[in-house]
């Protein structure tokens, strides 16, 4: 007897499980249900398409040309003049020329002997052009430019013009950003 109850109640559970699934096919199967199905899906398609067509591209990284140009000054770095109008002046210049600009400040006592490793440093680095602030920084340009004659030197406000060196003065300030421009677009000519 206790066989038999169990047995019905399990037709029972199993025939309400078939009343609930007819139920929902009925449901599904219904003309308006159909319709807001495909709605829905039309609007989720519709909503990604849109934000995928929308999107924001990321940031480029700008892509130098193989030319660099160093600018090298004492411990204040690019902060005091004449070091912050050259470094202006070639970040212009490097916007509009693709040619890297980069400034290396020298630590420690004002002298040439202190300032020359800091000069070999960028001369085998690779930079096309050394431009140089500061007297213990032009000294070391004057003794050392011979050394690098495939290096093109500017010494700004002192030293001697000669050989792969050119001397520029702030005080023409419209004339020193043309010439670092013009010394920026060589380079980027030259660029493999």
């Amino acid at each position: 007897m206790a066989k038999k109850a169990r047995s019905q109640a399990q037709l029972s559970g199993e025939s309400q499980k078939s009343t609930v699934a007819q139920r929902l096919y009925e449901r599904a199967r219904t003309p308006g249900r159909h319709r807001q199905i495909a709605l829905a899906v039309v609007v989720v398609a519709m909503a990604g398409l849109t934000t995928w067509a929308l999107w924001p591209e990321p940031p480029r990284q700008r892509e130098y040309l193989d030319a660099t140009a160093c600018l090298l000054t004492d411990e204040q770095g690019v902060s005091a003049e004449p070091a912050q109008t050259v470094w202006k002046s070639m970040e212009d210049a490097s916007t509009a020329t693709l040619v890297q600009a980069q400034y290396l400040k020298v630590y420690g006592t004002s002298s040439v002997d202190n300032a020359t490793p800091y000069l070999n440093s960028l001369a085998m680095s690779r930079c096309g052009t050394i431009i140089a602030t500061g007297q213990a920084q032009i000294d070391a340009v004057t003794g050392k430019a011979g050394d690098h004659p495939d290096i093109d030197f500017i010494t700004i406000d002192g030293g001697s013009p000669g050989g792969n060196v050119r001397r520029l003065d702030t005080s023409a300030a419209p004339a020193l950003r043309t010439e670092i421009q013009k010394q920026f677009e060589e380079l980027a000519d030259s660029a493999p």
